[in-house]
C-alpha cells in the first residue's frame, strides 16, 4: 500500500487527533467513572456490613437486654454510705477467704462522663504471698459487683519475694449521678 504525502499526512492527522480524543475521554471520562465506581462499591461493601451487623444487634436484642438488666442489679446501691459499705464489706470478705492482711481501703467517689452514673473508686493495699494475692485478685475479678480493675501494683517486701504488697486500684459502677459539689 502505497500512499500519497497528502494521504499520509491526513492519515497521520486522524491517528492524532483520535490518540487526542482518547486521552481527553481517559482524563475527563474514564478515570473519574472509574473512581466513582470503585468509591461506591466501597460504600456498598459498609453498608452490607451494616445492614449485617444490624441483623445480628436485632437478633440478640433479647439477650443483651436480659444482660443489661443484670448489669444493673450488679451495679451499687443508689445510697452512697450503703454503696462504700457494700464494697468494703466485700474486700473484707474476699480478704478473709484469700487469708491476706488488707491494709487500707480507701474509697473515693468520681463523676460519671453523663449524669446517669458515678463511679466509687477504691484503692486498696494488701499484703500477702503470690498464691493469697492471686486468689485476693480473681475473689474480686469474679465477683456478681459491677467492678473493674483498674490498675494493679505488685511490691516485693523482703529479698526472696515471699511476702508481697498489692496495690490495688477498682472503679465500681452506680447508676446515680454524684451528688453535692458541682
Amino acid at each position: 500500500m502505497n500512499l500519497s504525502p497528502n494521504n499520509r499526512q491526513r492519515l497521520l492527522m486522524i491517528l492524532a487527533g483520535t490518540a487526542i480524543v482518547l486521552l481527553v475521554l481517559d482524563s475527563i471520562v474514564f478515570t473519574p467513572l472509574t473512581k466513582t465506581w470503585q468509591a461506591h462499591s466501597a460504600e456498598i461493601a459498609k453498608l452490607q456490613r451494616n445492614v449485617t451487623e444490624g441483623r445480628s444487634m436485632i437478633a440478640n436484642a433479647a439477650r443483651t437486654e436480659a444482660k443489661w438488666k443484670e448489669m444493673q442489679t450488679q451495679a451499687l446501691p443508689m445510697e452512697p454510705a450503703q454503696a462504700e459499705q457494700v464494697l468494703i464489706t466485700a474486700f473484707d470478705q474476699w480478704g478473709r477467704a484469700s487469708n491476706i492482711e488488707l491494709g487500707s481501703i480507701k474509697p473515693q467517689w468520681k463523676r460519671g462522663a453523663t449524669t446517669r452514673y458515678s463511679q466509687l473508686e477504691c484503692r486498696v493495699d494488701a499484703t500477702g504471698s503470690l498464691a493469697t494475692l492471686s486468689r485476693f485478685l480473681y475473689e474480686v475479678e469474679k465477683s456478681a459487683l459491677a467492678l473493674r480493675v483498674d490498675s494493679v501494683e505488685l511490691t516485693s517486701r523482703d529479698d526472696s519475694g515471699q511476702k508481697l504488697t498489692l496495690g490495688l486500684l477498682v472503679s465500681g459502677l452506680r447508676f446515680a449521678p454524684l451528688e453535692g459539689r458541682q
